[in-house]
């Protein structure tokens, strides 16, 4: 079995680390042999599914883990100490799981442990971004700026989150209520003239023709419709869960006509500010680079970061590497190139990302400015068509009597 073991050496020093014994009682006498006092003992497997379990009570939102990086940030700058900041925020806190969370967190450091590892162990609220900024500001003595400032960034993503969102909902509701009033048209008032055709005997057009076909298969093998809707959403998302599925699904959205653009500096903007934050902690160029990969939330920008990580590592500059990379724009090359000549490329990084923040809101502007009319043209067209090949009919029988 493997443990986890935080204990206080012969120094006064407290030091965790993991071990193999096979029992509990094992465990504690392999590390009285080290002249160890024991302060807390685990089974790793435990522990994990102690977090997991504490993450899966009750969702904790984005705003929940704002509120508690703001509230850390205001008790630990005040000069309170991190572990009764957070049995305070735990107490105060309404997100019962969030505050059950805080409290093993509250453990783990009182029992000597760094902030940034207790926030590793729930990774579902706290990502590596994050726990990296804590780890840094840790070594330089910057964590109450430095809460501030991770505070400040998860607002305004959150804020750019939801006004995507914003400008997604208009072009979905005209859908489903473009696709609710052509149901109503095909299910209910069509069958209904169909007999009167019929009984008339007049010539029905090519477009009544196509009308009836697709009123009669909606109201006649409706169960097949849904079997087979049923099935493509299956296959939607076993896709998305692979990864040849997700490749393909990242490719359209950022190469769908007028919002494709608007995903694409979005992702942009989310790398440029994470990894303006995270070397401006102070955090090794690789590993800062890795990160801002990691919230890009795009295959293909993901795939372009580690390309540029890894051609860091070859020993060049990260202007040099954005070479011939065609996600991203010319200019954040060369404000880059002028960071990196300089050594003033925590700056540049900074208005780069404020740049890319502007863009990202004008692009939504522009998007949602120029979703509407399309919506409207496309809606009034599909239905107006279905209207149409009703109205045709009754105009054949009243100029043919």
């Amino acid at each position: 079995m493997q443990f986890t073991y935080i204990a206080r050496n012969t120094t006064g020093q407290n030091q965790s680390g993991e071990l193999v014994a096979e029992t509990r009682e094992d465990a504690v006498a392999k590390l009285r042999q080290e002249g160890l006092y024991l302060l807390s003992l685990e089974e790793a497997d435990e522990k994990s599914s102690k977090s997991l379990a504490a993450t899966r009570k009750k969702r904790v939102s984005r705003k929940d883990v704002i509120y508690f990086t703001n509230q850390m940030a205001i008790m630990v700058d005040a000069g309170v100490p991190v572990a009764t900041a957070l049995e305070g925020i735990a107490k105060q806190i309404e997100n019962e799981t969030l505050a059950e969370i805080l409290s093993c967190i509250q453990k783990d450091v009182e029992a000597g442990s760094d902030l940034s590892s207790a926030l590793s162990e729930f990774p579902r609220l706290f990502d590596k971004t994050y726990v990296n900024l804590i780890k840094a500001s840790e070594a330089s003595g910057t964590m109450p700026q430095m809460l501030n400032r991770i505070a400040q960034q998860a607002e305004e993503e959150q804020e750019t989150i939801q006004q995507v969102k914003g400008a997604l909902i208009y072009p979905a509701v005209m859908l489903v209520m473009c696709i609710g009033v052509c149901v109503f048209l095909l299910t209910y008032v069509f069958p209904k003239l169909m007999p009167m055709f019929a009984a008339r005997g007049a010539a029905v057009p090519t477009p009544t023709k196509m009308m009836i076909f697709v009123s009669t298969a909606i109201t006649s093998y409706w169960y097949l419709l849904l079997l087979f809707l049923a099935a493509v959403i299956g296959f939607f998302f076993y896709m998305r869960n692979q990864a040849w599925g997700k490749a393909t699904f990242d490719w359209c959205l950022i190469r769908m006509p007028v919002f494709g653009s608007m995903l694409k500096k979005l992702a942009i903007s989310r790398s440029i500010r994470t990894l303006a934050t995270t070397v401006n902690a102070g955090v090794p160029m690789l590993e800062a680079i890795e990160l801002s990969a990691g919230v890009s939330d795009n295959v293909y920008f993901k795939q372009s970061w580690m390309e540029i990580s890894e051609q860091v590592t070859t020993g060049k500059q990260i202007h040099e590497a954005l070479e011939g990379k065609s996600l991203f724009p010319p200019t954040m090359q060369q404000m880059i190139a002028s960071g990196e000549s300089t050594g003033r490329l925590g700056m540049v990084l900074n208005k780069l990302s404020d740049y890319f923040d502007r863009d990202v809101k004008i692009a939504i502007k522009s998007a949602t400015t120029l979703v509407e009319p399309l919506m409207v043209v496309c809606m009034g067209s599909i239905i107006g068509f279905i209207a149409l090949s009703m109205l045709l009919p009754i105009f054949t029988l009243s100029t043919s009597h």
